[in-house]
Order: structure tokens, then C-alpha cells, then sequence
């Protein structure tokens, strides 16, 4: 029997300026305390941040490629097998990896002291989209991780 409660997904929000669900989860994320406006309003002029330092012409594209730059393919998790605990490399859900990603953007964008939110999220963005910057640092240390525990990856279950 199952330990844990079964898990519903949520209905998909998308955000009325670019009509994408990649936009509707990130201002979620960066929302705090229930303030949508607030949160909108950083994500928002950080994409325009974004696209004003770049000759893209969608507006979209160097936020996608940011976000498909930090996603794992792989991670380890704990597995307890008689009395030892192994860290199995699992590949990693295409949702999960999504939400890895943003949370490491919006995470590390934080930690950028004495720059407002919306400049700090644009920076980590841009350099995302480059493949450089503690978001993708984050990763390729998820996935050296991986590949150090692949001797256990036979008790995968």
C-alpha cells in the first residue's frame, strides 16, 4: 500500500502577456505571499531586460533556452537497501526537472545582493541562455553526482 497521498495535477495557468505556461509557473514561483502583481511585474520587465540586451526577435526565445539549459536529466535519491542508504542516478521527470530549474534561477537570482529582483532574474536568465551561471553550474553538479553513484544504479526500483 501507499505511504503517501496520491498527486493531482494542478490545472495549467498561463500568463496573459505571452499566453505560455512556462511564463504562468515562473511568476508563480516568484511570487511571494500571494502578491500576483508583484510578481508579474518582476518577471515581466525582466524578460524585457532580457530581450533588450539581445537581437532576439521572439521574446520568448532566450527564456526557453534558459530554462531548457538548467534542466537536469538526471539526479540521485537516497534508496535504503538492507542497512546501507545508496544515492541512485534516476532519470528525472520532464515536470520536475522543469520545476528544478525555475527554482534554481529564482533561487540563485535571490541571492544576488544590492540588485533589484527583476535585473538579478534577468542576469540569471541571460546567463542560463549562455549555458554559464550558477543555475547550469547547479545542474552539471547534479549530473557529476549521478554519474559518480552509476555503480548503483541497479537498484533502481
Amino acid at each position: 500500500m501507499a505511504r503517501r497521498k496520491r498527486v493531482y495535477e494542478k490545472p495549467v495557468v498561463k500568463d496573459s502577456r505571452y499566453d505560455s505556461e512556462l511564463v504562468g509557473h515562473l511568476i508563480s514561483r516568484v511570487m511571494v505571499c500571494g502578491k500576483r502583481s508583484i510578481a508579474e511585474r518582476i518577471v515581466y520587465s525582466a524578460i524585457d531586460l532580457l530581450n533588450e540586451k539581445s537581437e532576439a526577435v521572439d521574446p520568448l526565445e532566450l527564456f526557453n533556452r534558459a530554462i531548457e539549459n538548467a534542466k537536469p536529466r538526471v539526479e540521485t535519491k537516497a534508496r535504503r537497501v538492507g542497512g546501507a542508504t545508496y544515492q541512485v542516478p534516476l532519470e528525472v521527470a520532464p515536470a520536475r526537472s522543469e520545476s528544478l530549474a525555475m527554482r534554481w534561477l529564482i533561487n540563485y537570482a535571490r541571492t544576488r545582493r544590492g540588485v533589484p529582483m527583476h535585473r538579478a532574474l534577468a542576469n540569471e536568465l541571460k546567463d542560463a541562455s549562455q549555458g554559464q551561471g550558477n543555475s547550469v553550474r547547479k545542474r552539471d553538479d547534479v549530473h557529476k553526482q549521478a554519474q559518480a553513484n552509476r555503480a548503483f544504479a541497479h537498484f533502481r526500483w
